[in-house]
């Protein structure tokens, strides 16, 4: 099976990004992560990785809820003890339609948003993508490794 190319290259910029953080490491012993832009963690890793091989700044942006656990001890009519779980989400501190990667490349600030398939841009993504533009920002929609490249090339 052939690999992707973008996925090649970003293996190759692993190990070399390997040597020079630990140069005293055997060849035969470096190894890199598996990576595959089929999903959308994947994918956000491959990003990650290769800015950051690349010398820019870039991190995951976690835009879900926490889960809280209620538990209620009591006891039963027979005398056993027994305890009731209710959970519930909280909502996250993070502003609505964040994107996925906030990155700075060469000094400027760069959302990123993984679209995986036939997932679209919601309303508050959209509003969220209009005022970083509006204030400067860049926004790119990364749905492969590739794409992402040739928008990183063309921009910068």
């Amino acid at each position: 099976m052939l690999k992707n190319p973008s996925i090649l290259l970003l293996k190759q910029l692993a190990i070399n990004h390997h040597r020079i953080r630990y140069p005293n490491t055997p060849e035969h012993a470096r190894t890199t992560h598996n990576y595959t832009d089929k999903t959308a963690n994947g994918l956000t890793r491959c990003i990650i990785d290769y800015l950051r091989f690349n010398g820019h700044q870039a991190e995951r942006i976690n835009t879900t809820g926490t889960y809280r656990m209620n538990k209620t001890k009591y006891t039963d009519v027979i005398g056993r003890q027994r305890t009731i779980q209710e959970g519930f989400w909280t909502p996250s501190g993070v502003t609505k339609g964040s994107a996925d990667i906030s990155a700075t490349i060469n000094g400027r600030s760069v959302k990123i948003e993984i679209k995986i398939g036939r997932d679209r841009l919601s309303p508050e993504q959209k509003h969220y993508r209009q005022t970083i533009e509006r204030a400067g920002g860049t926004y790119l929609i990364a749905s492969s490794f590739q794409q992402f490249l040739d928008q990183y090339h063309q921009l910068f």
